[in-house]
C-alpha cells in the first residue's frame, strides 16, 4: 500500500534508496538546527527553544510535503530570511521578535491564500523551459559554492572577492578526504555513496579529534520561551507591511526556484510543469505558519534536498525519513551537532567537513542541465546566463532569478517574439523590478 501511494514502481524507487536519500538530505541540512538559533538569538530569542522550534517546524513541513505533495524536497527555516528577521527587522528597525513572528505568520497565511488561488502554481508553470534549465544550473553552482565555502576551499577576500581558503586546516583536510571518498564510491557505483561517505568522514573526524565528540543522547530543552509567543495583532498595528511583503516575495521565489531546479534534476517536471505544484507550495506555506507559532522565522524548501535525490530519493517517502530524523534530533542533539554543527576555525569562519563534499558533488550533477539550453538563441540565452551567474554570486535564488526575469521579457520583445510569452512572464518582470525599486 505504501509503495502504491508513493508510486514506487512508476518512479523506479526502492525502500533502500528512499531511506538512504532521506538520511542524506537530513545530514546535508542538519547544520540549520544550530545555525538558525545562533542567528535568531541576536534578536533576543532563546537559543534552546529556537533549536527545538527549528526541529519541529522542519519535521512538520517536510512530512507534509512528503505525504501531501509526495516529493522528496525537505523544508526548514530558511537562511537569509532568518538573518533579515534578526538583523534588519528586530535590530535594524527596533521591532520586537514577537511582532516579527506575527509578520511571518501573516505572510504564511497570505501564502496559503495565494496557493489555494493557484497563483503560485501559475508562476511556476509559465516559466519557459530554457529559464527552468538556467535556474537548475544556477542552483547547482550555488550548492557547489556553499560546499566549497563549507569545506574551506574558498574564503572571502577584501581585494579579490573570493580566494583560496584555509586548506591546511585539519577540518579542510577532512573535507578533502570526504570528497575523495565520495568520488571513489560514485565511480565504483557504491549504493548510497553520498550517505556512506558522510558517515565515514564523521567517524574519521571524531577518531582524529577534528570533530569534538559530544555524546549521543541529551534531554530536550523547553520550547516554552518561544511557543505561541508571536504577536499577530502587534504586527497588524505596526508598520510591518513592507516586512511582510519581503518575507512573502523572497520565500515565494526562493521556493519556486528550488522546486523548478530540483524538479528538473529529478525528472519531476512534465512538459515544463510541476505536477502537484499547489500541494508542494501549500506544504511550504504550512511550514511558515507553523514555524511562526513554534517560534522560528520563515520555513522554506531546501536546495540540500538535491543531495538526497542524488543518493536515490525519488518519492515523498524519503521526506518521512528526513522529518523523522528532525524529530529524533530533539533527543539526539549531540549527534546532530557532530554531523552538522560545524567546526569554528575563526571568529567568522565555520567549516562543515562532513556535509560539504556532498554539496560539491550534487552541484556537479545539476550543472549538466546547461546542455539543455539553446545557446544560439541570444534573446533567451543571455537572460539564462544572467540567472546562472547571478544565483551563486548573489548567494540568493530569488535575486539571481530576478536578473533573468527582468531581462527575458525585454529581450524577447526586442527580438519580435513577445507573443511567445505568457502575460504572466511580463508581470513577473515588472514585479521583480518594482521589488528592487521600492522594497529592496
Amino acid at each position: 500500500m505504501i509503495k502504491e501511494y508513493f508510486r514506487f514502481e512508476k518512479l523506479g524507487a526502492t525502500y533502500r534508496g528512499e531511506i538512504t536519500g532521506g538520511l542524506t538530505t537530513f545530514m546535508a541540512m542538519a547544520y540549520i538546527i544550530f545555525l538558525n538559533p545562533a542567528i535568531l538569538t541576536n534578536a533576543g530569542m532563546d537559543f534552546d527553544a529556537v533549536m527545538i522550534a527549528t526541529c519541529l517546524s522542519a519535521a512538520l513541513a517536510t512530512i507534509v510535503m512528503g505525504l501531501w505533495a509526495r516529493y522528496p524536497i525537505a523544508q526548514a527555516p530558511g537562511l537569509g530570511l532568518n538573518a533579515f528577521f534578526a538583523y534588519s527587522v528586530v535590530l535594524g528597525m527596533g521591532i520586537s521578535w514577537q511582532i516579527a513572528l506575527g509578520a511571518v505568520f501573516i505572510a504564511g497565511v497570505v501564502f496559503i491564500l495565494l496557493t489555494l488561488l493557484k497563483v503560485r502554481e501559475a508562476v511556476i508553470n509559465v516559466i519557459p523551459r530554457d529559464i527552468q534549465m538556467a535556474i537548475a544550473v544556477g542552483i547547482g553552482l550555488f550548492i557547489a559554492a556553499i560546499g566549497l565555502w563549507h569545506a574551506g576551499f574558498i574564503s572571502k577576500d577584501p581585494g579579490a572577492f573570493i580566494t583560496m581558503g584555509p586548506i591546511h586546516h585539519p577540518a579542510s583536510v577532512l573535507s578533502v578526504v570526504g570528497l575523495l571518498l565520495l568520488g571513489i564510491m560514485v565511480i565504483l557505483r557504491v549504493k548510497g555513496a553520498i550517505l556512506w561517505s558522510m558517515i565515514i568522514t564523521l567517524i574519521l573526524g571524531v577518531g582524529f579529534k577534528v570533530i569534538d565528540y559530544t555524546g549521543v543522547v541529551a534531554s530536550p530543552p523547553s520550547l516554552d520561551p518561544t511557543f505561541l509567543k508571536l504577536d499577530i495583532l502587534g504586527a497588524l498595528k505596526t508598520q510591518t507591511g513592507t516586512i511582510i511583503l519581503v518575507f512573502l516575495f523572497v520565500d515565494m521565489f526562493d521556493t519556486a526556484g528550488t522546486l523548478v531546479g530540483i524538479g528538473n534534476q529529478a525528472g519531476f517536471m512534465k512538459h515544463g510543469k510541476l505536477p502537484r505544484a499547489s500541494r508542494a507550495l501549500f506544504s511550504d506555506a504550512v511550514g511558515s505558519t507553523s514555524g511562526a507559532l513554534l517560534g522560528t522565522s520563515t520555513v522554506t524548501s531546501y536546495i540540500e534536498s538535491a543531495t538526497g535525490i542524488g543518493a536515490g530519493a525519488r518519492t515523498g517517502f524519503a521526506n518521512l525519513i528526513t522529518g523523522l530524523m528532525f524529530i529524533l534530533m530533539i533527543f539526539f542533539i549531540p549527534v546532530a551537532r557532530m554531523a552538522g554543527g560545524g567546526i569554528e576555525i575563526a571568529e567568522d569562519k565555520v567549516l562543515y567537513p562532513v556535509t560539504a563534499p556532498a554539496l560539491i558533488y550534487v552541484g556537479s550533477i545539476m550543472i549538466r542541465n546547461i546542455t539543455n539550453i539553446d545557446w544560439n538563441d541570444v534573446a533567451s540565452a543571455f537572460p539564462c546566463f544572467l540567472i546562472i551567474i547571478g544565483i551563486p554570486l548573489t548567494f540568493s535564488i530569488a535575486d539571481g532569478m530576478a536578473f533573468g526575469f527582468i531581462t527575458y521579457p525585454i529581450f524577447m520583445l526586442i527580438a519580435g517574439r513577445g507573443k511567445q510569452l505568457h502575460w504572466l512572464m511580463f508581470l513577473l518582470g515588472v514585479i521583480f523590478l518594482a521589488y528592487y525599486v521600492f522594497l529592496k
